[in-house]
């Protein structure tokens, strides 16, 4: 019997090299293969119509691997990348939600560092590639990978809000919500559940805090947040890191939070030649984390580039909570029709400009001191770029260049 993955991503990439010798080689599955081969670790690289079920012992997704998908279906023995390494796992710490997780996890990870803390998942670091005798694994989890987890859990779950996003791949809402709830019911009573207020009547054995805010939160956990000296949207993370190092050291390191050095592509300001404000904020690849951009610029007049694949979300939301900004949109990418419309039906100026540098040249043609050009798309990148941070580079190099 034979060990199968789906999809050849940073994941299963990660196990078929670190554990492909020492397992004897796995059938690696994805469309990019057109015929028969092997890599330097003894793997299979195989057409998707190659995998035989009844000849597969196991079969381990990407996380982004198609729930839909036929293998998928035809799979006997799947399990998630965390089911996998499950029995080898140290006390961990699983941080989800829709945005914010991954600067919750790496600000957990520059408090417990000193403890013996690492951290990986979704955030940079397959699982293959952790250190498995370190004291905590903290591991930002997407809704990818917990649709597909089944038996394994952290001894804290740590839950940011959740709004709507990757739709088109968890095939509605309810879904999506239902894969960041379901580690709930295999929590046990020693284990401790951090969620949103709205979530807190779901079945669990686990010790629960729930929360309505970032000061909420604070309140219920002893928190200062007079003490933490990052602002919306970076304050409910900076709660959440210090309640998670609460919860396992009994302690508050409010100095420590405040030297962690945030990550490029997040709300990162910078100036033109003209002494003009320009925010790369590339990362915000959904609805709820442009709005969350929008409001810390609320007292200036915003030029907002806007667009991209929008993953099949509704965006009325969140182009009906523009109407109250002294904005001007800058359409974009694949969905830059769509984001016209929208505008238009809600009476929001607008300008289709399809490419990322027109938008800035169009910007650049009208924006004054004490304004903002923002890229806080709400779409994610693919579409024209190969990554969020590509999509973030291009935008500083244009402005640079103007």
């Amino acid at each position: 019997m034979r060990k199968s993955l789906f999809g050849y991503g940073k994941t299963t990439r990660a196990i078929a090299e670190n554990l492909g010798v020492k397992l004897g080689g796995f059938d690696i599955f994805d469309d990019q293969f057109k015929q028969k081969s092997k890599d330097n670790f003894g793997n299979s690289l195989l057409p998707m119509s190659e995998f035989d079920p009844l000849k597969s012992e196991l079969e381990i997704p990407s996380p982004g691997f198609p729930c839909e998908h036929e293998l998928v279906k035809k799979a006997l023995n799947l399990q998630s990348e965390y089911d996998f390494f499950y029995d080898i796992m140290p006390k961990s710490i699983w941080i989800s939600g829709t945005n914010g997780k991954t600067t919750t996890t790496q600000m957990c990870q520059h408090l417990l560092a000193g403890v013996g803390a690492v951290m990986g998942g979704n955030v940079g670091t397959p699982l293959a590639q952790l250190d498995p005798y370190a004291k905590i694994w903290i591991l930002e989890t997407s809704s990818f990978t917990l649709h597909y987890t089944k038996t394994a859990k952290p001894e804290i779950y740590a839950l940011l809000p959740i709004t709507p996003d990757h739709l088109s791949w968890h095939g509605n809402f309810e879904n999506y919500v239902q894969a960041k709830l379901s580690v709930l019911e295999r929590l046990n009573e020693t284990d401790v559940a951090i969620l949103p207020e709205i979530y807190a009547k779901t079945p669990t054995k686990a010790f629960v805090i729930s929360y309505k805010d970032e000061f909420d939160l604070a309140q219920k956990l002893g928190i200062d947040i007079k003490k933490i000296s990052f602002k919306t949207p970076f304050l409910l993370d900076g709660v959440m890191a210090l309640g998670v190092e609460k919860i396992l050291l009994d302690q508050i390191s409010y100095e420590k939070l405040n030297s962690f050095v945030m990550e490029a592509n997040k709300l990162e300001e910078f100036f033109d030649s003209q002494n003009r404000l320009w925010v790369n904020d590339t990362k915000a690849t959904n609805e709820s984390a442009a709005m969350a951009a929008l409001l810390r610029y609320k007292d200036k007049k915003i030029h907002l580039i806007v667009g991209g694949d929008d993953k099949g979300v509704d965006l009325n939301a969140f182009f009906e909570f523009m109407k109250d900004f002294d904005i001007c949109l800058y359409a974009i990418g694949l969905s830059s029709a769509k984001m016209v419309d929208y505008a238009t039906n809600h009476g929001l100026k607008v300008l289709e400009c399809k490419e990322l540098k027109k938008a800035i040249e169009e910007i650049s043609k009208v924006l004054q001191k004490g304004e903002v050009g923002l890229l806080s798309p709400a779409c994610a990148s693919l579409d024209q770029f190969s990554s969020y941070a590509q999509r973030g580079d291009v935008f500083k190099q244009s402005v640079k260049e103007l």
